[in-house]
Order: structure tokens, then C-alpha cells, then sequence
């Protein structure tokens, strides 16, 4: 269990990530609300730059909620099967537009009660869409989230739900801009395995671990 950052310490952390990635946005690439969701539901347990591959072809076939409701599912399959748990994504790409024909009329809700009705949308991937098309005061936890949050004494939950808890109530604002700060921290600077923390690390004074940390 790394040592807790102090109260000043987490004012300094969220100052300094304000600064560095102030204009940080998700490099997911969409052009809209549908596809911003796609592409987020395919990215749990799934790097960006793979779905990124898979999306263009995908939204030429289905562009709205409306064809992809009606999508035959093994062709949908065949469209994102490099991507991990491909068969379960696709039977919830499709439940998910077809609960947005029937219950918000073909668009997708920009609501997090109503974002989490969808198949496939739990709370993480709804926040993560709200941030990025809304900039939502939201925290979302990933895997890189979670780990940056550990190392620099930010958390000790063990859970990424309880994580997001400590996360929202250490920093109070500008979460949007934080998770996106946190999440390419933790990318590319604090990796899971071989961080850059001689290199390139701009976070180093308040470092209290080098463990892994993963989410139980």
C-alpha cells in the first residue's frame, strides 16, 4: 500500500497535470456521439490505436443507431473480431442501438442514468463519454488511471469504482481535464511495466511506489 499524498501534495499533482494537458482529449477517433460510444465499448480491455482499425469500416456499413440495430451479428463479428471479447461487443453494439431506436427515438442520450440502461455501458464507459463530448465533471478509472492514482499516493482503493471515489473527492473540478491527463500519464509516461520515471517523468517528487498496481 503506497504512502498517502498529502493535501498539498494533491493541489501540486492536480496543478501540474492541469498545465501539461489542459487540451488533452481522448485519441479515439469519431466524428459524433454514436460513434464516440462505439468506440468506447470496443476500447475496454482493447488499446485505442487497435480500434481505431476497426471503426471506419464499421461505421461506413452501419453510420447510425438505425442500420446497426438491424445488423446481421456475424457480420458485425467479422468487422471487430481483432478486437478482445469481439463476440460479446457485438451482440451488445447491437442490443445498445436497439435500445436507442425504441427508447430515445435514434440518439444516443447524453445522460448517465440513461447512458447505463445501454447493453454493453456500465458506469465507466458512460463517464468516459460524457467527459469527452461533454466535458462532463466526471472521474473515470481505467487500468492507467488507476495505476497513476496509486503510485503517486492518490488512492489506495482497491477497486476502480472506489479509486474514482478518492479521485473525485481529493480533486472536486476539472476532473475531465484530469482523467485525460491521468489516463496518457499513465500510457506513456508511468507504464505499468518499465516507467519512464528517469526519462521523462515530470511527476517524480511525488512518486511514493513503482508497483504495478491493477484493479481487483
Amino acid at each position: 500500500m503506497a504512502k498517502k499524498a498529502t493535501k498539498k501534495e494533491i493541489e501540486a499533482i492536480k496543478k501540474i497535470f492541469i498545465e501539461r494537458y489542459s487540451d488533452a482529449v481522448t485519441e479515439l477517433h469519431y466524428s459524433n456521439l454514436y460513434e464516440l460510444l462505439i468506440s468506447v465499448m470496443l476500447s475496454a480491455q482493447c488499446t485505442d490505436k487497435r480500434v481505431n482499425i476497426i471503426t471506419p469500416a464499421l461505421f461506413e456499413k452501419y453510420p447510425s443507431p438505425k442500420e446497426l440495430a438491424i445488423a446481421n451479428l456475424d457480420e458485425v463479428k467479422a468487422l471487430i473480431n481483432s478486437c478482445s471479447f469481439f463476440n460479446n461487443k457485438a451482440k451488445n453494439l447491437i442490443k445498445m442501438a436497439q435500445s436507442v431506436m425504441k427508447d430515445f427515438d435514434g440518439t444516443i442520450p447524453l445522460d448517465e442514468k440513461k447512458l447505463v440502461t445501454l447493453a454493453g455501458v456500465g458506469q465507466k464507459t458512460a463517464h468516459v463519454v460524457m467527459i469527452e463530448y461533454a466535458q462532463a465533471n466526471l472521474m473515470a478509472v481505467d487500468t492507467h488511471v488507476f495505476r497513476v492514482a496509486h503510485r503517486l499516493g492518490l488512492s489506495n482503493a482497491k477497486t476502480a469504482i472506489g479509486t474514482e471515489e478518492e479521485l473525485t473527492t481529493k480533486f472536486k473540478t476539472d476532473l475531465h481535464i484530469l482523467h485525460q491527463a491521468m489516463v496518457l500519464f499513465g500510457r506513456y509516461i508511468c507504464k505499468s511495466q518499465k516507467p519512464l520515471c528517469d526519462e521523462e517523468c515530470f511527476m517524480g517528487e511525488f512518486c511514493k511506489s513503482r508497483e504495478p498496481f491493477k484493479p481487483s
